[in-house]
């Protein structure tokens, strides 16, 4: 089953955290200093431990990872 991943501009403050859980699926914005997802909207579950273990670390809690 694929999922979306989704990162709320609005409440990321940059952390990396993400991006330390999940390289691939996670980078941060060079301009804005935010994360940024990776790979369009929909994700392969390959990816899905990388999602989770974003969203659990962020604190923040600006990810949100749901089903497609």
């Amino acid at each position: 089953m694929a999922f979306k991943v989704t990162v709320d501009l609005d409440l990321c403050q940059g952390y990396a955290n993400c991006l330390i859980e999940g390289p691939a699926l996670f980078d941060i914005d060079d301009d804005t200093n935010k994360a940024i997802v990776l790979g369009g909207d929909e994700h392969d579950e390959a990816l899905r431990a990388q999602a989770d273990a974003a969203t659990r670390g962020c604190p923040a809690r600006a990810i949100v990872v749901e089903d497609v």
